[in-house]
């Protein structure tokens, strides 16, 4: 490899917009995050409401379709 020409390699400081703060390696210092493995909904198994609502039960329930009829 060429001398000179790749960028430094640091231990970098992340920090999620929930709070948590973890060690990595990057090239920048300090890095600011929206979701990280302690908040997002994939590793929790947790979901926001509007997440779990799909489109159809949306449409329906603004129609007032999702009533049965009898």
């Amino acid at each position: 490899m060429k001398k000179g020409i790749h960028p430094k390699y640091v231990t970098c400081k992340v920090t999620c917009a929930c709070g948590n703060t973890f060690e990595v390696e990057s090239t920048k210092s300090e890095l600011h995050v929206e979701t990280c493995s302690q908040c997002h909904p994939a590793y929790t198994g947790e979901q926001k409401n509007v997440a779990k609502r799909g489109r159809a039960e949306q449409f329906n329930r603004k129609y007032g379709l999702d009533k049965k009829e009898d």
